[in-house]
């Protein structure tokens, strides 16, 4: 399977959410299904059933976790040259051509991304055409709003 990228951030919240699922809430859940056993028949038991649940719930996540890991390809922009080229990881600072308005945004992986953080997907419309470009440079973004001109003011490794 190819490498999927990822921020040596992104990677860092995995593994502590694998962490806590691992040392806290599988223990956890074992308790709750222990104890739900105690109080007798299984069939009608709604604590067992929930609890069950939760633990299937926790499986499957600890599984998708380890395997993104193992796919991951970490990146880590602040080691790299820093040559004012928008790469993945970087945080890029854009002026909207039309309207003057900032925004800045870090090109990440794509589970890692959060438009409420500002960090955009390495798949998304303004990444997939900020990939490659330097400062100073017009980008014109092909977006389902409606095409939108950035001036890419600065790319920042950190």
């Amino acid at each position: 399977m190819s490498k999927v990228p990822m921020t040596v951030g992104g990677e860092a919240s995995l593994r502590a959410e694998l962490d806590q699922l691992r040392k806290v809430d599988r223990p956890r859940i074992s308790q709750a299904i222990a104890e739900a056993r105690e109080h007798g028949d299984l069939k009608e038991n709604a604590e067992y059933h929930a609890a069950r649940e939760q633990q299937s719930f926790a499986e499957g996540r600890i599984m998708d976790i380890e395997s993104k890991l193992a796919d991951a390809q970490v990146i880590d922009c602040t080691k790299l040259n820093k040559t004012g080229k928008v790469i993945f990881g970087t945080t890029v600072d854009l002026l909207n051509v039309e309207t003057n308005e900032p925004l800045r945004y870090q090109i990440v992986g794509e589970d890692e991304a959060e438009v409420k953080s500002n960090k955009i997907s390495v798949t998304s419309p303004i990444a997939r055409a900020l990939i490659g470009k330097e400062e100073g440079e017009i980008v014109l973004v092909r977006a389902p709003g409606g095409d939108v001109e950035y001036e890419i003011e600065e790319v920042h490794h950190i």
